[in-house]
């Protein structure tokens, strides 16, 4: 009785410590796919002609300042 309920237990340990390699490559993907699209959202942000404006009219005053 005793026997068959280690075995039981030895066999749940071993499978909680096999490492569960396909559960990894997709959260690496998931991680890839997620950063791309927050790459392509912050470059449509950046690249938007109110960012542009904004940025050209911080230069522009900060190069017409007299010292």
């Amino acid at each position: 009785m005793w026997s068959k309920r280690f075995h039981e237990i030895q066999s749940r340990i071993v499978l909680a410590a096999t490492p569960d390699d396909g559960m990894s490559t997709a959260e690496y993907a998931i991680g890839t796919i997620a950063a791309a699209a927050f790459g392509a959202i912050l470059y449509t942000v950046v690249t938007g002609d109110s960012i542009v404006s904004a940025l050209t009219g911080i230069i522009d005053r900060a190069l017409a300042t007299s010292v």
